[in-house]
């Protein structure tokens, strides 16, 4: 993958977003308005929004210590309490999307006590009643937090997505920690085969090469003395020979003695067994054993890669005397690598041979699919861990032996009711949450999360089948919410 185009999209995307921060505003004097309304409106003595109407007063806190949000009203006529029993109050809460949340209230103490929790956001229009001596107040006001409203333009240019919240089909996967290794049933090393001199070395480190092609020659004289050895060994074998065809034929005649037909055969056994010997040693040492009684250079030996692969170890140099077990070059097929993978004692039963996993490299800006092909029946004494291996296929070279890695094994498929894309989550002050999107408004829907698998997260609570949210560039529709003031104000 192309690390530094991607990185300069996403400068123009991020530029271009800032850019259109400004069209993101929809009737930014309308939120400010809002949000001083609250804070300008009338405080009673428990520090919660104070309703007038005529002598009758209405308190509405929403108390949070140490219990779940609840609402508390008290009660005033012309600022003196009043029996909370003397009042029957109603409160509807209508929350962005159009859901309503309506609370009744018994007398505690000194004061009335909402008969349920109020959810987060606290941020809905409000619509009370209280009922008092046969006369029933009403009052409406807003009383928003973590919501904005931009414009269709500014949401498009920006490249805010919108989806649905539902069902997904999510892969619950663990995730450990590898290196990419080269594969050892991929890779040689290369001695020169006979003690000699270094001639010339036209292969360089790092260099793609292919079988059978020429990487350094060598000139050794134990190579010449092996030729020499091989070229005599085959005249005796050919003198032998002719002496015991004659041989033969003179014993057939019964012109020969047996002892003489008899020493002659074993002189050309013995001359084969040598001649044999000798061409063997040339061929396991990749040295062609015909026309070398008519080669003139005897003691050059051209050092050829025996694999196609790249070079990816070099240790000799021109003019250098070698040792035949010495290794010149190691060559290594990069086609085909492994990933390697350290599996904790802990995680051992959930993993097993065959399993789908996905390799993932962030220096690399790469990821793949993969099985795992080998498991480690031993835990080390120390490590208390296994080893297991993923094979990655690499014929276009992107991934690189000693790159630390991310293997994520697939160790079940499940359905959730609900889930979200992980993309559209942001932290808003404690919370996790997604971003309600209805129309042009916006607004923080703190979400109960549970399982994940990288690209899907599963919702416990939160957020409903159906509802819209943003799950693409949600940073920008935070970054309005906050830039507009939004307070946690009751």
């Amino acid at each position: 993958m192309n690390r530094p185009i991607i990185i300069i999209i996403a400068s123009v995307t991020i530029l271009g977003a800032l850019i259109a921060f400004p069209l993101l505003r929809k009737n930014r004097a309308v939120q400010q308005h809002e949000t001083d309304e609250i804070a300008d409106a009338p405080k009673g003595p428990h520090g919660g929004r104070l309703l007038i109407q005529d002598a009758f007063q209405l308190e509405i806190t929403l108390f949070e210590k140490g219990v779940p949000p609840e609402f508390r009203l008290y009660v005033f006529d012309r600022e003196k309490p009043l029996d909370p029993a003397s009042v029957a109050a109603e409160i509807r809460l209508k929350r962005l999307g159009g859901r309503e949340d309506v609370f009744h209230f018994a007398k505690e103490a000194d004061y009335l006590r909402g008969n349920a929790v109020v959810e987060e956001p606290h941020s809905f229009d409000v619509s009370v009643a209280a009922t008092y001596q046969g006369k029933t107040n009403r009052w409406e006001y807003a009383s928003y937090e973590g919501r904005t409203t931009m414009t269709p333009e500014g949401v498009q240019y920006s490249g805010i997505v919108v989806e649905t919240a539902g069902p997904a089909k999510m892969k619950t996967v663990l995730e450990l920690s590898g290196e990419v290794i080269l594969n050892p049933d991929r890779q040689t090393h290369v001695p020169p085969r006979f003690d000699g001199i270094i001639a010339s070395v036209p292969a360089s480190l790092g260099d793609r090469v292919v079988k059978g092609e020429v990487l350094a020659t060598l000139e050794s004289t134990q190579l010449a003395e092996e030729k020499s050895a091989y070229v005599r060994a085959m005249y005796e074998h050919q003198f032998a020979q002719k002496a015991y065809e004659r041989e033969q034929m003179l014993w057939d005649r019964k012109i020969t003695s047996e002892q003489d037909y008899l020493a002659t055969k074993r002189e050309y056994e013995e001359a084969r067994i040598r001649f044999q010997t000798a061409a063997q040693k040339l061929k396991a040492a990749g040295i062609p054993s015909e026309g070398i009684e008519t080669d003139e250079d005897i003691s050059t030996h051209i050092i050829r890669s025996p694999i196609s692969g790249t070079i990816i170890e070099k240790d000799l140099a021109i003019g250098e005397a070698v040792q035949s077990e010495e290794k010149l070059f190691v060559i290594a097929d990069l086609s085909e690598l492994y990933g390697e993978i350290t599996i904790p004692a802990q995680s051992i039963s959930a993993v097993r041979k065959g399993q789908a996993v996905t390799v993932v490299s962030d220096v690399l800006d790469q990821e793949i699919q993969g099985r795992l092909t080998y498991v480690g029946p031993l835990l080390g004494e120390k490590t208390r861990s296994a080893k297991g291996r993923v094979l990655i296929q690499n014929p276009e070279g992107a991934w690189r032996p000693g790159v630390f890695v991310k293997v994520r094994v697939v160790q079940e498929e499940i359905d959730v009711p609900v889930a979200v894309k992980a993309s559209g989550l942001q932290t808003f002050r404690d919370w996790n949450v997604v971003f309600l999107a209805v129309g042009n408004e916006f607004e923080i829907r703190p979400l109960e999360l549970g399982r994940r698998d990288g690209q899907w997260v599963e919702v416990r609570s939160g957020i409903s089948p159906g509802e819209r949210y943003v799950s693409e560039n949600s940073f920008l529709v935070k970054a309005d919410i906050e830039k507009s003031g939004a307070k946690h104000d009751h």
